[in-house]
């Protein structure tokens, strides 16, 4: 791994930040962010494209369950959206350069690009967020579940790290658009000659898969594997991935 690598992968990775609903932190958010900063962990937040082509610190592809608005982000200025706020708490709505400038380099990012799945892959998107990491001081990658993304962030700037998020692929709403071969390809990451990630981000509840394992033994890439909530599943990424993604519970305590 290159330094850069070794430095995201060195600390347990914040899913969404250190966030903890019950007690009004909501994930994505400043307050969050702050506290997996104060706990030194790594972060790994969600960008979404809005109306004008920035990127929202934000999980969904709708405002509905979180913030106090209503419709798609993509249906939204960015200039309206940092002034909604968050349905819990005190914080709105920000942008990944709001969260540069909050982290400033404290702890390591992983940015994952949400894809809406369009034919275009969202070009134009993914090459401003592959820009702005690139221009960011601090350790910083990207990640997304959409191939053609992760290949339009390559021929973009290979130097930003990448990787793409996997699992096992089964039949379902979140694969309702894909054939079984390319549900195959997804799930072994067939696509690695064209997209070359740096890194793979893999479901802990899918692990081992050959396609991971193998890449992992035999072409050095790192795993890191979302999202560890149990014990169980901590015991699993042990086993079979180099860092974990968590939520819900301190990887450091006991």
């Amino acid at each position: 791994m290159t330094p850069e690598l070794q430095s995201i992968f060195s600390r347990p990775i914040a899913h969404r930040g250190f966030h903890d609903a019950d007690n009004g932190v909501i994930e994505n958010t400043p307050t969050a962010i702050q506290k997996a900063i104060d706990k030194n962990f790594a972060i790994e937040v969600d960008v979404q494209e809005t109306s004008d082509g920035e990127a929202l610190v934000f999980h969904d592809y709708t405002l509905d369950r979180l913030a106090e608005g209503m419709g798609k982000v993509i249906e939204h200025p960015s200039k309206d959206l940092v002034q909604v706020h968050m349905k819990t708490g005190t914080d709105k709505l920000w942008l990944l350069k709001d969260l540069f400038d909050l982290v400033e380099g404290k702890v390591p990012l992983v940015i994952e690009i949400k894809s809406l799945m369009r034919r275009d892959a969202q070009g134009d998107f993914v090459r401003h967020v592959t820009d702005q990491v690139a221009s960011y001081k601090g350790a910083a990658c990207i990640k997304t579940f959409d191939p053609d993304m992760l290949s339009h962030a390559r021929n973009h700037n290979s130097s930003v790290l990448r990787g793409i998020v996997a699992d096992g692929a089964e039949p379902g709403p979140d694969y309702s658009r894909y054939g079984r071969v390319d549900r195959f390809i997804l799930r072994h990451i067939l696509h690695a000659p064209r997209t070359r990630p740096n890194f793979i981000s893999y479901g802990v509840n899918d692990l081992p898969k050959a396609g991971p394992s193998l890449m992992r033994s035999f072409f050095k890439l790192p795993i890191m594997t979302w999202t560890v909530r149990t014990q169980e599943q901590r015991a699993n990424a042990d086993r079979y991935a180099d860092q974990i993604v968590f939520e819900g519970f301190d990887p450091d305590k006991k």
